[in-house]
C-alpha cells in the first residue's frame, strides 16, 4: 500500500513522464541516425529559391555538399557557407523528400550603379559594392554619383517602397548638403507616351529636387502634377519637393 501511494504522489508522475520523453527523443534519433545510412536519402539535388543576380550554381558550389550527404544530416554547416556570401543577407535550409535540399536566400540587391576606377559598379543600399559583373548581368539600375550612404539608402528605399519612381530614376546625386537631385525619364504609361505628350517632351528627362529626410511617399506627388501639366500641354523640366506640402513645378 505505501509502495502503491508513493507512485500516485506528483513528483512520480513528472519523472514517469520525463522517462518517456526521454525514450522517443532516443527512438527518434535512432530512426534519424539509421535513415542518414539509407541511400534512399542521399542528396541528389538542390533547390534555389529567391535569387535574383546570384547564380544558383555558385551558391550549390558553396554548400561543398558531399556526395555521401544525407538529406537528414545537419543543414547548419550548409547555411553558414551560404551565408558568408557578401550578396547574401539571410538564407534558410529546408528538406524535402527523398533527397533535395531547398535553399531559400535573400539577396543584398543592387539600387545603383557607381562610376569606380574599374568602371560602373552596382552597390547596394548599405554602400557596399556587390560582387556581380555588370557586363554579364542586365542591370536596369540608376547612375548613382557617389557612396554616400544617405544617397544610397534614399535610392534603396524608393526601390523597395515606390517602385514607380525607381523605374524612371536615370541619375541620382547630392547637391550640396542638405539636397537631392533626382533625374527621371519621362513618363511612359502603357507602353507609350502619357496622354498629353508630345514628341518633344518624350525627349525631356525630369528633375526632381528633394531634401534629405524627405518621406519616400512623398515622392507619389510626382504622379498628379505630371498629369495635369500633361493635359495642359505644359512642358515641365523641374519638380521641387523641397517645401513642406508644396509640390513646385517650374515649366520649361
Amino acid at each position: 500500500m505505501i509502495e502503491r501511494e508513493r507512485l500516485r504522489k506528483p513528483g512520480w508522475k513528472v519523472l514517469g513522464a520525463l522517462f518517456l520523453v526521454a525514450l522517443i527523443m532516443a527512438g527518434a534519433w535512432g530512426a534519424r541516425a539509421g535513415a542518414r545510412q539509407m541511400a534512399f536519402f542521399r542528396v541528389r539535388s538542390v533547390e534555389i529559391r529567391g535569387a535574383h543576380y546570384l547564380q544558383p550554381n555558385e551558391i550549390v558550389a558553396r554548400m561543398q555538399i558531399d556526395t555521401l550527404a544525407s538529406l537528414w544530416d545537419d543543414l547548419e554547416p550548409f547555411r553558414q557557407r551560404v551565408s558568408r556570401h557578401p550578396q547574401v543577407s539571410d538564407v534558410r535550409i529546408e528538406r524535402k523528400m527523398p533527397g533535395t535540399l531547398v535553399v531559400i536566400i535573400q539577396e543584398n540587391l543592387p539600387v545603383g550603379l557607381v562610376q569606380t576606377a574599374a568602371g560602373l559598379l552596382p552597390f547596394d543600399s548599405m554602400g557596399r559594392q556587390l560582387p556581380i559583373d555588370p557586363s554579364r548581368t542586365n542591370l536596369d539600375l540608376p547612375i548613382v554619383a557617389s557612396t554616400d550612404p544617405v544617397l544610397l539608402k534614399l535610392v534603396g528605399a524608393i526601390r523597395a517602397a515606390e517602385p514607380r519612381v525607381f523605374a524612371r530614376i536615370e541619375e541620382a546625386r547630392l547637391v550640396g548638403k542638405d539636397e537631392i537631385l533626382l533625374t527621371l525619364s519621362p513618363r511612359i504609361e502603357n507602353g507609350a507616351l502619357a496622354a498629353g505628350d508630345t514628341t518633344t517632351l518624350q525627349r525631356k528627362s525630369l528633375r526632381v529636387r528633394l531634401p534629405v529626410g524627405l518621406s519616400v511617399e512623398r515622392l507619389a506627388d510626382i504622379f498628379p502634377v505630371e498629369s495635369d501639366l500633361a493635359r495642359r500641354q505644359a512642358r515641365v523640366g523641374e519638380i521641387d519637393l523641397r517645401y513642406r506640402d508644396q509640390v513646385i513645378a517650374r515649366l520649361q
